[in-house]
């Protein structure tokens, strides 16, 4: 790359920084505008001094030498006007233009005796002063503006451009709108560094990464214009442009990659360095500076993520799934360990209307208090192995909630619990079940545990097992959306459960699909024939409630009867069904 091409950029790129500066030159015609009065107000300043005649003015008649003040006046106020706007160049007009006047006003003074012009001589003299004052005065301002404009732009470590610099920087190139790409590096394993050598060295190792690249970007040796930043920790930002296509672009990220590779020495201790890369384009994969840092970064993290030998990722569409993946994650990890997971309770009835009991539902907030739906962090957690920390959490407060009220109302009530494949499966869950029937006083004939079917396939044998503990401990056994999965008859007619229950998605067909509908009514006519009960979920509508009490459906769960409640309004609901034991 030409060294001319990267210092104009330089150039380029220290004219955006400038319009931070709140001192800006002002336009060049008004500098040839004052320079050009300043010219005319002296002519006539020294025509009317030396005239003898007389001008009316509003019926008086004055002397013209009287005017030669106000054209001086003129005169002097052009030369303060140069020399505040326009720096080093107007000072030296100014000084320039009434140091020639010196001479003259001396001729007229000691040649021709004209006292008249000393007025004018000292007058200039105080006017040169001024603007000496007024010179050295802006200097220093312009010194001090500066300094706070390198102080906002630069990083203090490595005296690299920081974040605000950066962003700067982006917001220009969208403007001119040519393509180049913007890369998030974060040095690998750095933490590690700080921690086993400590901060001083891990500045050296900073100070050292920042030099290295400097340098590329002002050489050019990457065969592309770049830009480099460092936006905190260890963490930096790579701008690149004039590429021709995506592969100029990548061997340009390579180099600034293999420039790490070479050892590097701190306290007589050699280091390997290494750095992830995630990049984002414009304009094909955003057009605003805000969210090329966010996809930039989003790349990153998947490059992090991953932990393989490929250290460079450019953003791709569904980065965007995977970073809210990781958010919900951090979400949920957040609720867990602080302990505001909550649960909502969504009432059971039987067919003639009578509480049956409850489901226990999991509830999630965010920090901010910002409800994360159910949808979306459930299927997360059953993702990243936190789905039984859920389970537990949710079964050991709705549980507390539960027999208490049993304990002050003696309602007939069961608490529906759902427990995941993971859960069940672990070897201390009996242990877990114990404990939670034993902190909360709800007896075990008002639980019942809901598990898939699909447990069956993933390991008969020891599920059969852990289902018969459960069922020794005199806990009911449900199974949770019925007819979704393997529904093997034999499987069901050696699983002791005590409750079927339909899936959503049949009841939605049922009554648009009598296809729809046999099924239904075959489910429950199994689960009838194997001495199951059968409750059917997402019931809404008031035709799916007929249909299900015209083919013998036990229980009732939906919106039709019952939305999910928060703890205070599920009391009132028993309150209201057990009238009789709650006097």
């Amino acid at each position: 790359m030409d060294n001319k091409k990267n210092k104009k950029e330089n150039r380029n790129f220290e004219k955006v920084l400038n319009s931070v500066s709140t001192h800006t030159t002002a336009p060049k015609w008004l500098y040839l505008v004052m320079v050009l009065l300043y010219i005319v107000a002296n002519v006539l300043t020294s025509s009317s001094a030396g005239g003898g005649g007389t001008l009316k003015v509003g019926g008086f008649a004055l002397p013209t030498y009287a005017f030669a003040g106000i054209f001086s006046a003129m005169g002097n106020l052009c030369i303060v006007i140069i020399v505040v706007f326009f720096g080093k160049l107007g000072f030296y007009t100014a000084l320039a233009g009434l140091l020639v006047q010196f001479p003259m006003v001396l001729n007229g003074i000691i040649i021709h005796h004209n006292l008249s012009s000393l007025p004018g001589l000292f007058t200039n003299l105080l006017t040169i002063i001024t603007i000496i004052a007024l010179y050295i005065n802006n200097r220093k301002i312009d010194k001090y503006q500066r300094r706070i404009r390198d102080q906002a732009i630069t990083d203090d470590l490595t005296g690299l451009p920081n974040r605000f610099a950066c962003t700067e920087f982006i917001e220009s190139l969208i403007k001119e709108n040519k393509p180049f790409t913007v890369v998030s590096i974060d040095i690998n394993n750095f933490k590690s560094i700080n921690d086993t050598m400590g901060h001083t060295a891990g500045n050296e190792v900073l100070n050292e990464i920042a030099d290295r690249w400097k340098s590329v970007a002002d050489s050019g040796t990457s065969g592309t214009l770049d830009f480099v930043a460092r936006t905190g920790g260890d963490e930096f930002i790579l701008i690149i442009r004039d590429y021709r296509n995506e592969d100029e672009m990548l061997k340009s990220i390579r180099h600034y990659e293999s420039v790490l590779g070479n050892r590097l020495t701190i306290d007589d201790c050699d280091l390997f360095i290494s750095a992830s890369f995630g990049g984002a384009r414009f304009p094909e994969d955003a057009d605003s500076c805000d969210s090329l840092f966010s996809y930039a970064n989003a790349a990153l993290y998947e490059v992090k993520r991953k932990n393989s030998s490929e250290h460079i990722l450019m953003f791709t569409p569904d980065l965007l799934k995977i970073e809210r993946t990781i958010e919900i994650e951090r979400k949920i990890r957040e609720a867990l360990d602080n302990d505001t997971l909550f649960y909502n309770l969504q009432p059971q009835f039987d067919i003639s209307h009578k509480l049956r009991g409850f489901e226990a539902l999991a509830r999630m907030k965010d920090s901010d208090g910002k409800f994360v739906s159910p949808g979306e962090f459930i299927p997360v957690a059953e993702k990243v192995g936190l789905i039984d920390r859920i389970d537990a959490c949710v079964f050991r407060k709705s549980a507390e909630f539960i027999g208490k009220i049993i304990k002050e109302t003696g309602a007939d009530i069961t608490l529906s619990v759902n427990v995941s494949v993971r859960h069940l499966m672990k070897n201390d869950f009996i242990e877990e079940l114990k404990s939670i029937i034993a902190a909360s006083g709800v007896t075990p004939d008002h639980l019942e545990i809901e598990i898939t079917e699909s447990i069956m396939i993933d390991s008969a044998e020891k599920a059969l097992n852990c289902i018969n503990d459960i069922k020794n401990l005199g806990i009911k056994i449900a199974i949770d959306d019925f007819g979704t999965g393997y529904s093997s008859l034999n499987y069901l007619n050696t699983f002791p459960a005590d409750l079927l229950k339909v899936d959503k998605s049949f009841i939605d067909k049922m009554n648009s699909s009598d296809s729809s509908k046999k099924y239904v009514a075959a489910i429950i006519s199994i689960g009838h024939i194997m001495n199951f009960e059968v409750i059917s979920e997402g019931v809404e509508e008031p035709e799916q409630l007929e249909t299900l009490k015209s083919i013998g459906c036990d229980f009732i769960q939906g919106y039709i009867w019952g939305k999910p409640l928060p703890p205070e309004d599920a009391r009132e609901l028993i309150m209201n069904s057990y009238p009789a034991k709650t006097a």
